[in-house]
């Protein structure tokens, strides 16, 4: 059984990976199997601390181990996970179980920008430590079932992707949960975007890419109106509209997780982690640069 740290209580992921991994308050079709959490470090925000008495409460009466400092969950736990909502914490909180050799899930957004991405793989791959930072929705059973149609329709050529884009000071940008469209369209279309533009209000955003092969992809972030996700798919022979309901999406990248932890193989390309970054701050330069196109280098 793989013992899992978690750290930082800012954000309900910690209450619902406990959930999933230790097999209590969720429907067992939600379980995940090969691991367990076994102890935590609450911490602080700059983001939500006002949720992190509730869910230290809530982890503690699942019986988690509350530990004082990060550090003190190494030779407690196998893996952890790094739960900060805010990018700027993650290397920092990062970088001691890097250095213990343990896998590492960084929870959105990777960092608070490239540079800092850049280290934490550096780290990663100096100690052989496997690293894994993306949004849940990337293991959707939707995107999936997505790429799984190119048997029907032909090669996926591009994808219009769409969802809540809350701003936070603390996240600036994309960085918050605009990350989350990104990372959708970053699973149907895969690396090589090339140049960026965006346009941003505040009621919403539309972020579009130009990919190597000449093809479009693009996020419209919300934030007037019906929230949610979802995404069109273009294939050589045919468009299908996907929408994404309920959170199956912690399941499997859970399930995810604990196969890396298993085999010390990053699920996604160390390229890709960083172009995702490298993606987002071209968007925020171009809204910055009203509009202008951006390189992704």
């Amino acid at each position: 059984m793989i013992r899992i740290g978690l750290v930082d209580f800012d954000t309900s992921h910690v209450e619902a990976f406990t959930q999933r991994f230790n097999h209590i308050d969720v429907a067992a079709t939600e379980w995940v199997e090969g691991a367990k959490v076994v102890a935590g470090f609450p911490g602080d925000s700059e983001i939500m601390p006002e949720r992190i008495a509730g869910y230290t409460e809530k982890l503690r009466g699942y019986g988690i181990e509350l530990v004082e400092k990060p550090e003190d969950l190494i030779g407690k736990i196998d893996a952890v996970m790094i739960e900060s909502q805010q990018g700027k914490r993650h290397l920092k909180r990062a970088e001691p179980f890097f250095k213990a050799g343990l896998p590492v899930f960084v929870d959105k957004p990777f960092a608070q920008n490239v540079e800092e991405a850049e280290k934490m793989i550096a780290l990663a791959q100096k100690y052989k430590a496997p690293l894994l930072s993306c949004s849940s929705l990337r293991y959707d059973p939707k995107v999936k079932e997505a790429l799984d149609l190119q048997s029907k329709y032909g090669k996926l050529l591009s994808a219009d992707v769409w969802g809540a884009a809350e701003l936070h000071p603390g996240n600036p940008g994309l960085l918050h949960y605009g990350i989350h469209g990104v990372e959708l369209l970053y699973s149907l279309m895969g690396a090589g975007c090339e140049k960026v533009q965006m346009t941003s209000t505040l009621e919403g955003e539309v972020v579009t890419g130009i990919w190597k092969s000449g093809h479009v992809g693009s996020v419209r972030g919300i934030r007037a109106g019906q929230y949610g996700f979802g995404f069109v798919a273009h294939y050589e022979k045919g468009n299908v509209p996907f929408v994404i309901e309920g959170a199956a999406f912690y399941r499997e990248l859970l399930k995810v997780f604990v196969e890396m932890c298993k085999t010390k193989k990053p699920p996604i390309d160390y390229r890709v982690m960083r172009e995702i970054m490298v993606f987002i701050h071209a968007a925020d330069t171009s809204r910055a640069k009203h509009g202008s196109i951006e390189k992704v280098k």
